[in-house]
């Protein structure tokens, strides 16, 4: 550089100081943004790593009276030993707080409509409606229902909770200090707060009654019905032989409706509040079957259970092995809850699925504008008033009024627009719903001490399959169920007519034992069967899950716990493949179809059916089942078509499509054909499919995607702690039920053949803490359809244990 250039350079530095500051305050800013983000890095890291439990040594638990063993296997499942029952409840607080306190700490909060507090204004809506259904009051009035020893393990377990808390303030999992808070104190209502959710998750209907009125509405009855099957021809309840349903249905006459008062806007939002909206028929659900030892290759009955809800981190699940004297169980507990919820003991096995029993009614109320509400009994009462407040983080609290009448609480603080006076009956509510019979179950050692505490069971209804080492297989329904006389109301109810008897009675809930087929199985389908006296319920799911399950099984023999796996993961669709035929003969049959369409007319015709991650035709199919409802509803409804969701949604579709009524054809198409060759071209287009059809790929479309609900809204942290978005096959109407966060939670199977090599896994791992080995150990299991044992004898224990922790009084 000549001397004059550089003289030249330095006259202009010289000449703009200005920019030169500018440039160094923003490459300071710059420098800071970067270090500011690099140390919080470090130093959440640093919070997950100072958080790792102790797993090998010895700890002090003061409310011990004997010491605990705690063995973790090479996944983490703790295998506890304690002295007396109340030692074990304990450790088992304890020990659930060590892996997932910060999860146990959300889902109370989540139950009592207290998220507001910690994550500010855009919670309020959800807490408002955890308070007017008087979540928490529910939940205390079953804790001070519980029996005297219930109550003693309940506060066991929350005493263990309550030790780690106190002995870990400065080392509290990362997500406290994130969110900086520090939990409260855990009581035994906080675990019946967390069970109520579970009520809440599989047995609510009351927002759908409200939808279906506003179709009904628009739609008349007759039409509506077509959208809101009760039960289908293919359902093969478990108590009866299949039954020939293809009758067709009463008449329903057209009757003049009054127009719903709720809102479309009023309705959309309460769904954004409730629910994930993860997909269509992404609804919590499960699979479950016994096969009786004539069919396996051991003589041995064999049971499998895989339940069906939405994916978290952590999972719901936390699995976990009791033991005390001649009380030994295994399985999953719900994390928060002691005892197990579903698995195994010494003697009997069982698994869950959701029976959808009815459980709320919505009823009109009479007011007479002076602050009163007419009674069932025909006389007028004030309605009963209860403040609730609640805490909004950065913001001003929010106070809200709960009114309650004798059917129950006043839905209308939900319900913006709404000009009636809305109030809801739940079982729930009824002082006869009340503990939680968990330990019973645990302790049961036959088929008649199993159906003695499933009698308390209230909620949530369930299918629960059952096999012994007696060699029986059985299955009961249970929970509380309202007798209603007139039958069941799927929208308001604004007369005296429809209200409740007490509830269906036990031993009238649908049940059998050892079978003679030797199978049993339920997938949430109907399971009453014709002559049932009692409605459980309008709205069981489709039947195909169930109905493949029931074929898969029968005339096969010599099954062995492998074969159980195979059909858990089983991803054939008799629909879907059905669907692929009438749309392939559509387009043939259609008066316009291009190139394109012929292309997919040829893929479809010859698919399998099988809905596998590189499947081109199963992408096809689900794209055009994805327009499907709109382009059929929105002509007839407008916007309200979005107000429409039924558990049989898929059988109503297929009934829809493969009889072509001529009263459900939009108008502007000439023919059935000319429309559902209209369903696959919109189909293609919104789902953007590539011109090369057979290159399109069903998997990288409909993937799995599971988050953490805190990191994974971290750039950094949301790559390695969570899954990422993973190609995935199957669908909602696979044995193996998936959505994108959606899908089985666990898988178990029983053989008792072999008691330590019955497996189960969960979906990601034992701990909340990204840093544990056991955050994600047991994604790669779930994910390729893979399981392992779960040791229950005391040398398979004892061969797999990886930790060993003391607890101290």
């Amino acid at each position: 550089m000549t001397l004059g250039r550089s003289v030249q350079l330095e006259e202009e530095k010289r000449r703009h100081p200005v920019l030169r500051f500018f440039l160094g305050l923003v490459i300071l800013v710059i420098f800071a943004l970067v270090a500011g983000v690099l140390g919080g890095a470090w130093w959440l890291k640093h919070a997950m790593r100072d958080s790792l439990p102790q797993l090998d040594g010895q700890v002090r638990l003061p409310g011990l009276s004997a010491a605990v063993t705690v063995r973790r296997d090479q996944h983490g499942v703790p295998h506890i030993e304690a002295a007396t029952l109340d030692d074990l409840f304990e450790a088992q607080g304890y020990i659930t707080a060590q892996d997932r306190l910060w999860q146990m700490d959300m889902a109370r909060r989540l139950a009592a409509g207290e998220l507001a507090e910690l994550l500010g204004k855009k919670l309020v809506d959800h807490d408002r409606m955890e308070r007017v259904l008087q979540m928490r009051a529910t939940a205390e009035r079953m804790t001070a229902s519980l029996s005297d020893r219930d109550r003693r393990f309940f506060e066991d377990y929350a005493r263990g909770v309550n030790t780690y808390i106190d002995s870990h303030r400065d080392h509290l999992p990362a997500e406290f200090r994130l969110l900086m808070y520090k939990p409260k104190p855990w009581q035994p209502v906080d675990s019946l707060l967390i069970g109520l959710n579970m009520v809440q998750t599989l047995d609510e209907h009351w927002q759908d009654k409200l939808s279906r009125e506003k179709i009904e509405s628009r739609l008349g009855p007759t039409l509506a019905a077509d959208l809101y099957p009760t039960g289908s021809w293919r359902d093969h309840p478990p108590t009866v032989a299949p039954l020939d349903l293809t009758a067709p249905q009463q008449s329903i006459p057209d009757v003049p409706l009054d127009e719903s008062q709720t809102s479309l806007h009023d309705l959309l939002h309460l769904r954004e509040v409730t629910t994930q909206d993860v997909c269509r028929e992404c609804i919590p659900g499960s699979n479950e079957w016994a096969i009786s030892g004539a069919h396996t290759a051991s003589g041995k009955p064999l049971l499998s259970n895989d339940m069906h809800l939405g994916h978290g981190i952590p999972n719901v699940w936390y699995e976990v092995d009791l033991k005390s004297g001649g009380f030994h169980v295994a399985g999953v507990a719900v994390a928060g809850m002691p005892f197990i919820t579903a698995g195994r003991n010494e003697h009997i096995a069982w698994g869950y699925t959701a029976l959808y029993g009815d459980t709320q009614d919505i009823y009109v109320e009479q007011t007479n504008g002076q602050s009163e509400y007419r009674s069932t009994s025909g006389s007028w009462h004030p309605f009963e008033h209860t403040k609730e407040t609640i805490r909004v983080r950065g913001g001003s609290d929010v106070i809200v009024d709960v009114e309650r009448t004798d059917h129950g609480v006043v839905l209308n603080p939900l319900l913006p627009g709404e000009e009636r006076t809305l109030s809801l009956r739940w079982a729930a509510y009824d002082g006869k719903s009340a503990g939680i019979p968990l330990f019973d179950l645990n302790s049961a050692v036959d088929w008649e001490s199993f159906r003695h505490a499933m009698n308390a069971w209230w909620a949530p209804t369930l299918n629960v399959i059952y096999a012994d080492d007696q060699g029986h297989i059985g299955y009961q329904a249970v929970g509380y169920i309202p007798n209603r006389p007139t039958g069941i109301k799927g929208t308001p109810i604004a007369d005296t007519q429809h209200e409740w008897q007490n509830f269906v009675p036990f031993d009238q809930m649908p049940s059998t034992l050892d079978p003679a087929n030797g199978i049993l199985a339920t997938a949430n389908a109907r399971v009453t069967p014709e002559n049932y006296p009692f409605q459980l319920t309008l709205e069981w799911a489709s039947p195909y899950r169930n109905e493949r399950i029931w074929k898969w099984l029968s005339g096969k023999d010599k099954l062995t716990p492998a074969d159980m796996r195979t059909l858990q993961t089983d991803i054939y669709s008799e629909l879907d493949q059905e669907f692929a035929q009438r749309f392939a003969y559509a387009i043939d049959h259609a008066g316009k179809a291009d190139a394109r369409l012929r292309q997919a007319a040829d893929l479809l015709r010859s698919w399998d059916g099988v809905v596998g991650i590189d499947s081109a035709p199963a992408a096809i199919v689900a794209a055009a089942k994805h327009v499907f409802w709109p382009m059929l509803l929105q002509p007839k409804l407008g916007d309200d078509w979005k107000l429409y969701e039924w558990a049989a949604s898929a059988f109503a579709q297929e009934e829809i499509i493969m009889h072509a009524p001529a009263q459900w054809l939009p108008k502007n198409y000439a023919t059935w054909d000319d429309f559902l060759a209209a369903c696959v071209s919109r189909g293609l287009e919104e789902d953007h499919a590539p011109a090369e059809l057979r290159t399109w790929r069903y998997g990288y479309e409909h993937p799995v995607d599971i988050e953490h609900p805190l990191y994974g809204m971290l750039p950094y942290f949301k790559k390695w702690t969570g899954t990422g978005v993973q190609p995935q096959s199957g669908d909602t109407s696979t044995v193996k039920q998936v959505g994108r966060t959606f899908g089985p939670s666990q898988r178990f199977t029983m053989d008792w053949s072999n008691i330590d090599g019955s497996t189960e896994n969960i979906v990601m791992g034992q701990s909340g803490d990204p840093l544990s080995v056991y955050y994600r150990d047991q994604w790669t299991y779930w994910y390729n359809g893979k399981t392992f044992s779960l040791p229950f004898t005391d040398q398979s224990i004892a061969a797999s244990t990886s930790h060993t922790l003391r607890l101290l009084p």
